[in-house]
């Protein structure tokens, strides 16, 4: 991935220190709110910092890892203890099984225990066999079942086929 460096949220002067190479997004303003095109809900967003990295990722899964668009899902529910949650990013294989599941987090969040523990939670629920937590300035993927990390973000297709 690329260095730290600050990029900017399109054209609006919005400006984050993140990781990733830097992507051309469609934004537009509606009121005092700066609005980001999801390209996977088809629709804008309140761009948020978390919101940032989020299009972020996509943008770095799809383009440099092969990720298909369709298959990824932003803000899926869930349920844990009869309370209804959302995950940030689930990516499915081919038959729409869980495949890896992501955690974002704004860049001046520390990535900490509490984000595994909030996503090792999410997992009970989905079961995907991988899991990923960025802030955009750090990027940590594992296998769910034995909490090894990986070196880097895999490939779509390595992930598909390491299961």
């Amino acid at each position: 991935m690329a260095e730290n460096k600050q990029i900017d949220a399109g054209n609006i002067g919005i400006k984050y220190k993140i990781n990733f190479p830097e992507y051309e997004f469609r934004t537009k303003t509606e009121g005092q709110r700066t609005l980001i095109f999801d390209r996977i809900r088809k629709k804008y967003i309140v761009l948020t910092p978390e919101e940032f990295v989020r299009q972020h990722l996509i943008n770095y899964l799809v383009t440099e890892k092969g990720y298909p668009a369709t298959l990824i899902s932003v803000e899926a529910p869930l349920k844990y203890a009869r309370m209804d949650k959302r995950s940030d990013l689930l990516i499915n294989n081919n038959s729409g099984q869980p495949l890896m599941l992501v955690e974002c987090k704004a860049p001046e969040v520390a990535i900490t225990q509490k984000v595994f523990e909030q996503i090792a939670i999410y997992n009970l629920t989905i079961q995907a066999p991988y899991l990923m937590v960025t802030n955009g300035l750090q990027h940590y993927c594992l296998k769910a079942a034995t909490s090894c990390f990986l070196k880097e973000v895999p490939e779509y297709e390595e992930l598909n086929c390491a299961k």
